[in-house]
């Protein structure tokens, strides 16, 4: 079978993964609350099962992420993850007690962990200027699971029958389906997925040639300049400042390492948390991930309680808007896909940002407290969610491949295990902020708004950035030139 064949199947399995992941959170999500009332759970039950989920995924992420930088592979560590998804939902189904549930969601949480290796293999295997939309559309095929979903309840709450000792109904059947499809998902990452060859071995044969062609890009730009790299450096080493500077720490061409050196020596030699991370560019994009994550799950929990409280929304109304915002969150990562060929990620970034924060400022002063009748609050509300469903896309896009380009390129997996801890940290207290709240909504509000301003002023050196080579360049820097 030829590479293109591979790399080809490679993805089409990397998306099922990601579409997967989104059908198991919105099947089993419309249930989980009155399957945990039949086991004689406390409300409070709810937070901790939904909480255990993402808190598991947060440990095992960057392990994971180091387990692949240390080894170079992926497939062996997707076929391990896997196992917890497949033994967590089967638990999920077994209907025991509530304490089973809860380590039901906290075993299956482990599996989300290689996330982390899949986008550090992804990140080795592609050029910066493809970055963006690969990820885009990784992104996608979980927004796709997410909106597809919702479809598999409606044949899973019919079931209503015995699998030997067990009860298949409609709380415990999304359990048995989803562990049915990971054990597919099993198959498919053993028959069509490869370990494809790292781009930066190819550069090292192919020769310099290659190499031009990188550092020509516009998206291998430091987010830094490098007096300020220099500034940053603690240490004030002045190799490591030079190095910071070069596009994913990747050595000049006048030095190339031997395949040889590259296979044998490891990835976390010389590697340091501090220099790696406490890096204002990097602190940066890691508070985008953790605001932008903390804000839409806060918004995903304070809206069921509106619509109610506002316009009478039952589960049917509600299933149709969520729908809605997954089909315009599809089309958005869709367009972002489209616009990282022409765009550096700095510009889809500020674009995002500007959007989420009218998003803000319009949730502040018309959903805090609606005004007008029932058609002016309906059309407040509407604009509100649609403007803040709006720029998730673009911000989650340019933060992974903005991270991807600033973090050491050897070592992707466990950076990227950390970022995706940092929004799973997120994704716990998002939920605690807003369920606490719904009764004082300017509070909740106005700090979600705060939040988008300060992580606006931080990344205010990026825009400014582009300005400067607005006025520097004869051609529009925001538009990448392949050569």
């Amino acid at each position: 079978m030829d590479n293109r064949r591979k790399k080809k199947l490679t993805f089409f399995t990397i998306g099922l993964i990601f579409f997967l992941s989104g059908v198991e959170y919105a099947v089993i999500l419309p249930t989980i609350w009155r399957y945990l009332q039949t086991l004689n759970a406390a409300p409070y039950f709810l937070g901790l099962v939904l909480s255990a989920f993402s808190f598991s995924g947060l440990l095992s992420g960057p392990l994971f992420g180091h387990w692949s930088d240390r080894t170079g592979t992926t497939k062996k560590i997707l076929l391990f993850a896997n196992l917890f998804e497949i033994v967590g939902n089967f638990m999920y189904f077994m209907e025991y007690s509530k304490w089973l549930l809860l380590s039901s969601r906290l075993v299956a949480g482990i599996g989300t962990g290689a996330g982390s290796s899949i986008f550090g293999f992804l990140t080795r295997i592609t050029a910066a200027e493809d970055r963006a939309t690969v990820f885009a559309a990784v992104m996608a095929c979980r927004q796709l699971g997410l909106l597809i979903g919702p479809a598999f309840n409606i044949f899973l709450r019919l079931c209503d029958f015995h699998l030997g000792p067990f009860v298949v109904n409609k709380y415990t059947a999304p359990g048995l389906f989803m562990c049915l499809l990971w054990v597919l998902l099993q198959l498919a990452v053993v028959f069509m997925y490869w370990d494809l060859p790292h781009l930066e071995r190819g550069r090292v044969q192919e020769g310099s040639t290659s190499r031009n062609r990188e550092e020509d890009s516009d998206e291998a730009k430091p987010l830094m300049g490098s007096q300020e790299a220099v500034a940053s450096n603690p240490t004030g080493n002045q190799s490591f400042a030079a190095s910071s500077v070069m596009p994913n720490h990747i050595s000049p061409p006048s030095s190339p390492l031997p395949s040889q050196a590259l296979e044998s020596s490891s990835p976390f030699n010389n590697f340091s948390i501090s220099r790696e991370f406490l890096r204002e560019e990097v602190v940066v994009l890691l508070a985008a991930q953790f605001i932008t994550l903390f804000n839409q799950t806060a918004l995903e929990t304070m809206v069921t309680p509106l619509t109610q409280k506002f316009f009478g929304y039952g589960e049917l109304e509600n299933s149709v808007m969520y729908s809605l915002c997954g089909v315009e969150v599809i089309a958005g990562f869709l367009f972002v896909r489209w616009l990282s060929c022409r765009a550096s990620d700095r510009a889809v970034l500020a674009v995002g940002l500007t959007i989420c924060n009218i998003a803000g400022v319009w949730c502040l002063i018309f959903l805090a407290n609606p005004l007008g009748g029932f058609p002016w609050q309906l059309t407040e509300f509407i604009i509100g969610v649609f403007l803040q469903v709006l720029g998730l896309p673009f911000v989650a896009v340019a933060q992974v491949s903005l991270f991807s380009k600033v973090t050491a390129e050897k070592t992707q997996g466990f950076s990227q295990g950390v970022r995706r801890s940092v929004g799973g940290l997120a994704t716990i207290l998002g939920p605690l902020w807003a369920g606490g709240l719904t009764e004082n909504m300017y509070i909740m509000l106005g700090v979600m708004a705060a939040l988008l301003a300060l992580l606006t002023k931080s990344q205010g050196h990026l825009t400014l950035g582009l300005v400067l080579d607005l006025l520097s360049s004869d051609e529009d820097p925001m538009v990448q030139t392949t050569k």
